[in-house]
């Protein structure tokens, strides 16, 4: 819906996917368990198997696109060729190496031979990724499994879906690999909503981009988004370089970049003592997610190292770096070029920590190249339930901003996501990226984001009446087979009939009166107050529907039978899409208030326990800390005037649902062992 550089999908095709995705991972997670491999590899020929799937997706959209370009002699058509593919975020894929292929290979065939000479195929058609996709792990698997998995990953439901699917599909098992820890304890991966946060802050979109801890890579595909938003080609614009010490994590790497299309020279190094990319001074921009609190560095081996520039942060008397977070932070800006910016994780002990680790924090931040920071709370990660915060530097900073700190504390913006995951929603991302706007000056970009939350509104305010329709049309066909109706089910009913028209006349209405405002702050201010009528009323009618539905649920139950109970499933179903229609109109409009009641000049401001502007004086009278809620003291108890019952009944189910999984797992856990004992 609104313009916010990632890749969407429509709301029907969002929750089909999220139902794909569960059933996926349930069939592969089972019968990954099948094979046997080491703990840390068990992931790798499913991560294989998406890989191709992925690509073979691709090659279908784009083959018939590059097939009408290529020229013919004599009626015959030239065969396509891998250079066709290149720099089209795909690749080219031989007949052998076709997922279709794969899947119509019978028990009779050798599967994993199959597999391995795809696999094989592709390698030698892409230099970059030779002896990186997984090939002998399918030995391990036996005939019939393989032929379930292919199957697994052919699901029909997928051939409908649009969009980067598969890439988010490989995000997907990416986490729950992550949350599995069944990989390097799960830090080859950072959660998508933190990368998005980091390069919507620093803006990649050009020259050399590292990543000197890469993981999984997942820092260069959301940089690669953001570069594709611009309506360029990545591999034209920037290149990227990563460093992890890893050799199957560089593997997850190679793979996460060529099924989103893109090449990285991605080494084995062990960054601390490593440096094989040869950068320091080069980088346009730097992302990472390093390990946090490290004490085992030798100093000795890194005490020359040009990529100190201020200097040891603390060594103890083994001779090691107490910690190593600050020489993380010194990589990163040693890496920067005289314009560059970097932005990266880091433990939130980091920012306040004390003794040597001060000394350099201090240095950093008289550079002036300090650009901000942002508190993000606990459990936005996998395996780290511990809050964290997010640093930026900026070389090409301003001359009058460089005494100067944005301080960011986001700790009271999240989604809950499961029992222990959260994460930031699209909108929640724009509305912090949009106050880096701010801070930049960029007033426009800022006034276009609320101007997009007030046409969304508007936009699904109109959306919202098919759905809306669609539940009438159910409540009729089941009020149809019933005896008889009650008054209050049929008075309820009635009114509930006249405020819709109400809304729809009303809507009209404000759709042409939203199309004349001005777009500058006081039209786009107009423009919000002008609209509330309609968010309003949205959640009115909520409530509405909701009470007209079980009114009738409830008569159709008292009569039960001729089929009724496919009925109110019906009627339920339809309920349920015309309320998820009419919470968007709310939702958007409540985004653009949002950013409107906290920065109403559209300026940048000092906002109570979210954001204040410090300068280098008061960072030096409270000891150089850089931590956020330091300085922009406590968010204001807000009044909840509309309590969203619907969202604190999906927090309940999302927490029920996380003490099953826990309850199910630990009873499978001491039947295990049971067994083991032979009791």
């Amino acid at each position: 819906m609104l313009d916010n550089g990632t890749e969407t999908f429509d709301m029907a095709q969002a929750a089909n996917i999220d139902a794909v995705e569960k059933r996926l991972w349930s069939s592969a997670d089972t019968l990954r368990a099948n094979g046997n491999f080491a703990s840390n590899e068990g992931f790798l020929p499913i991560m294989g198997l998406i890989f191709l799937r992925h690509a073979y997706s691709r090659y279908l959209i784009l083959k018939p696109e590059i097939e009408a370009t290529l020229p013919s002699r004599g009626g015959v058509t030239r065969a396509l060729t891998k250079e066709d593919f290149s720099g089209k975020g795909a690749i080219y894929l031989r007949d052998e190496a076709q997922f279709d292929h794969l899947v119509k290979l019978t028990d009779a065939d050798d599967r994993a031979e199959a597999i391995m000479n795809a696999m094989e195929m592709i390698e030698e058609d892409y230099e970059t990724l030779a002896s990186v996709l997984p090939k002998r792990e399918y030995q391990e698997l036996g005939n019939d499994v393989l032929g379930t998995l292919l199957r697994t990953f052919n699901d029909p439901a997928l051939r409908e879906m649009t969009g980067d699917v598969f890439g988010r599909i490989y995000e997907y098992f990416l986490t729950k690999f992550a949350d599995q820890g069944a990989h390097d304890n799960g830090e080859f991966f950072t959660p998508v909503s933190i990368v998005q946060m980091i390069v919507n802050a620093i803006e990649p979109d050009h020259g050399n981009v590292i990543d000197p801890a890469c993981g999984s890579g997942g820092m260069f595909v959301q940089s690669a988004h953001f570069i594709e938003h611009m309506h360029q080609n990545p591999q034209d614009v920037a290149t990227f370089y990563g460093m992890e010490k890893n050799k199957i994590t560089i593997r997850l790497a190679k793979m996460n970049l060529a099924v989103h299309g893109l090449e990285g020279n991605i080494a084995q190094a062990i960054s601390y003592y490593e440096e094989p990319h040869e950068l320091v001074g080069k980088a346009d921009f730097v992302m990472a997610n390093p390990p946090f609190n490290v004490d085992e560095v030798d100093a000795t081996k890194i005490k020359a190292d040009p990529r100190l520039p201020f200097d040891l942060p603390g060594v103890n008397k083994k001779g090691q770096v107490s910690n190593g977070n600050y020489l993380w932070m010194s990589y990163f800006y040693s890496y920067l070029n005289d314009t560059g910016r970097a932005g990266f994780v880091m433990s939130s002990q980091a920012s306040s920590a004390g003794g040597e680790e001060a000394k350099v924090r201090r240095k950093m931040v008289e550079t002036g190249h300090v650009d901000a920071m942002i508190a993000i709370r606990g459990n936005f990660f996998y395996t780290r339930s511990v809050p964290c915060e997010l640093w930026f530097f900026n070389k090409g900073k301003p001359e009058a901003m460089r005494d100067k700190v944005l301080m960011l504390d986001a700790r009271n913006v999240f989604r809950k996501v499961t029992r222990k995951v959260y994460d930031f929603t699209p909108e929640q991302t724009q509305n912090l990226t949009s106050i880096f706007w701010l801070y930049r000056g960029q007033q426009d970009r800022f006034l276009n984001l609320v101007a997009g939350y007030l046409q969304a509104t508007v936009d699904m305010a109109q959306g919202a009446a098919e759905p809306v329709s669609g539940f009438l049309t159910a409540y009729d066909a089941l009020a149809e087979k019933l005896d008889q109706v009650g008054e209050e089910v049929t008075s309820t009913h009635a009114v509930l009939t006249t405020d819709i028209d109400a809304f729809a006349a009303n809507v009209t209405a404000k759709a042409g009166e939203w199309g004349n405002a001005g777009r500058d702050n006081a039209g786009l201010t107009t423009g919000a107050e002008m609209l509330e009528p309609l968010a309003d009323t949205s959640r009115d009618l909520i409530k509405q529907i909701d009470q007209v539905f079980k009114l009738i649920e409830k008569q159709a139950k008292d009569q039960s039978g001729r089929g009724l109970n496919k009925l109110i499933k019906e009627a339920d179903e339809a309920r349920k899409a015309a309320v998820e229609a009419l919470r968007q109109v709310r939702y958007f409009h409540k985004q653009a208030r949002w950013l409107q009641e906290r920065f109403p000049d559209a300026e940048l401001r000092d906002v109570e326990g979210l954001v204040k502007l410090v300068d280098h004086a008061e960072l030096e009278v409270n000891d150089w800390s850089l931590t956020p809620g330091r300085y922009v003291g406590e968010a204001p108890e807000e009044e909840d005037e509309d309590f969203d019952f619907e969202e604190a009944l999906r927090d309940v189910h999302i927490e029920l649902a996380g003490l099953n999984e826990e309850a199910g797992d630990l009873a499978a856990q001491i039947q295990k062992n049971f067994e083991e004992l032979g009791a």
